[in-house]
């Protein structure tokens, strides 16, 4: 029997900065291609839901040492790497029917095969608010690394004072209410751009919300960690790191999750104060999720943020999301929305045609 017939967007040239998206040089191309017949154990799932991750820029970096990155890199003509959800419209596998919603790494394409093994199944609750794009939002990478990243990386406690920047972006609006109302934070400080978000955040439990896009953000930034902060949750790098590296506290603890400002520029930290990490003493440690997963933490925190959502203590209502409605076609250009802002909370791709 032969496979399904299916569209998918490949890496065609990986980009040193910006990604192009028409000409020559464009950094992704369609193809059409015939998946191949399912072999024991598999299913073909249609693509419903596609997760865009700031983490996907990395993993297409021109030359990038593969040694030096905690992930196979997509390589040239290989189909683009992403999270998705899909229906299961055939299966090998006993643990899995037709009509079954799944998750797993699907790629940008409309109809993946993933083997048993690599496909996880999702039971939203529509009576508790969760849908089934959540599960790559707040209760997937960025709900978990959030969770990750101030309960064990940084250790936070309810004495601290935090700052997150993103806080609007999926892990940092999760980072704010953990912090919030799961460790009880004596104080949480939003960094986010632009008054609306700003205004989000707050909703969310930070008890301020700075606007880094405001001429005095400087100013209301230092006013906000006056006295200094414990913990910082940085999603961006950049500029904003190295302003926050002189607003931590002496012995502070910095979680290092992610650099949106300078994907698209790699080598331009713009780090300026890199002194304040020496002469103040402060912790600074990258994290990245997989390693919860591989020691097998995620389970216990899924948990903990499942009964918090029951609970109430933390929102995933539709302001959480950004679920774009996309052609296929069009796929890369509801990627691009993550570098410039264009997202509050998570950012979904929903496959309409």
């Amino acid at each position: 029997m032969p496979g399904q017939q299916t569209r998918r967007w490949i890496l065609a040239n990986p980009p040193k900065a910006d990604a192009v998206l028409e000409g020559s040089n464009s950094t992704f191309k369609l193809e059409t291609i015939n998946l191949p017949a399912l072999s024991d154990n598999q299913v073909l799932v249609k693509v419903q839901y596609m997760s865009n991750d700031p983490a996907q820029r990395g993993w297409i970096q021109h030359d990038v040492d593969p040694a030096r990155l905690y992930t196979e890199p997509v390589k040239k003509g290989e189909v683009m790497r992403a999270f998705g959800i899909g229906e299961v419209i055939e299966s090998t596998a006993e643990n899995f029917k037709k009509g079954q919603l799944v998750m797993g790494t699907t790629g940008w394409t409309e109809y993946a095969v993933l083997n048993a093994k690599e496909a996880r199944p999702i039971q939203p609750d529509e009576s508790a608010g969760i849908r089934a794009t959540h599960f790559i939002g707040a209760l997937g990478g960025p709900g978990l690394t959030a969770y990750y990243g101030l309960i064990d990386i940084v250790r936070t406690t309810a004495e601290d004072t935090v700052v997150v920047s993103g806080a609007a972006g999926a892990t940092g609006s999760m980072v704010v209410q953990i912090a919030k109302h799961i460790i009880g934070c004596k104080k949480v400080i939003g960094i986010a751009g632009g008054e609306k978000k700003c205004r989000w955040v707050e909703s969310l439990g930070a008890d301020i919300c700075v606007d880094y896009k405001a001429p005095d953000f400087k100013e209301q930034l230092n006013k906000a960690t006056e006295g200094f902060v414990e913990v910082y949750f940085d999603n961006v790098g950049g500029e904003i790191l190295d302003l926050m590296l002189s607003r931590v506290k002496r012995f502070g603890r910095i979680a290092a999750c992610g650099a949106v400002a300078t994907y698209n520029s790699m080598g331009e930290s713009g780090i300026k104060n890199w002194f304040e990490i020496i002469i103040n003493r402060i912790e600074v440690r990258g994290l990245i999720v997989t390693d919860a997963v591989v020691s097998g933490k995620t389970g216990p925190m899924l948990q903990k943020m499942l009964a918090a959502i029951k609970e109430g203590k933390i929102k995933i209502g539709p302001e959480s999301e950004t679920v774009v409605p996309t052609k296929f076609e069009d796929v890369v250009k509801t990627w691009t929305l993550l570098f410039s802002g264009g997202n509050q909370g998570k950012l979904v791709t929903e496959i309409t045609g």
